[in-house]
């Protein structure tokens, strides 16, 4: 299903941990990572297509993720002609993506790259947000910064001290007392 500009409709993920870490998928029997994408189907909103892509690459459904963000419009990129088989040439141009930002809301180990009989990765990782997109197949690269940089204000908050700091706790002192950080105005007891 091509729309009228040779541009295949499609979804493309990027899926955060608890740590904001995206899921990084290694394409199987190659070298290169990417993170969860596929095509709509005739009929199927982009949402239904990410939740099933999202099932079939991955093995996780709805209830699994919380839905962040998504981007605004289509993002395109062009598919080079060597990699577009001969009967489509002229036709194909290339795919038009909405992208999704979701948090995984369950384990790790809900993660399985076998869900389906045609699996796409054979390894996967965690990742920082911004990743290297060297490993992307080139003509993939501009939408995924195009998409990395659209979505990275929705990022989750991510707390960064620890609770003992909030609280004002230093540490402890050589006698095994611990020592308080006390507001300029305040005396020791």
């Amino acid at each position: 299903m091509l729309d009228r500009d040779g541009f295949r409709p499609n979804v493309g993920i990027i899926l955060l941990n608890q740590k904001n870490q995206v899921f990084w998928g290694k394409r199987i029997r190659t070298h290169s990572w990417q993170f969860p994408q596929g095509g709509i189907d005739r009929g199927e909103t982009p949402e239904q297509a990410m939740f099933r892509e999202l099932q079939e690459e991955v093995g996780l459904q709805a209830e699994h993720v919380r839905i962040v963000a998504r981007t605004r419009d289509w993002l395109r990129y062009e598919v080079p002609d060597r990699y577009i088989r001969r009967d489509a040439r002229g036709h194909y141009k290339g795919q038009k993506q909405i992208w999704f930002l979701l948090q995984l809301v369950v384990p790790d180990h809900a993660l399985n790259l076998r869900a389906s009989t045609h699996p796409e990765f054979d390894a996967w990782r965690w990742n920082n947000y911004w990743v290297p997109l060297e490993s992307v197949v080139e003509f993939k690269r501009g939408v995924y910064e195009m998409a990395l940089t659209e979505l990275s204000r929705y990022l989750p908050r991510q707390e960064t001290r620890s609770r003992f700091l909030r609280q004002g706790v230093r540490g402890h002192s050589a006698e095994g007392s611990l020592d308080t950080e006390l507001p300029p105005d305040a005396e020791p007891h």
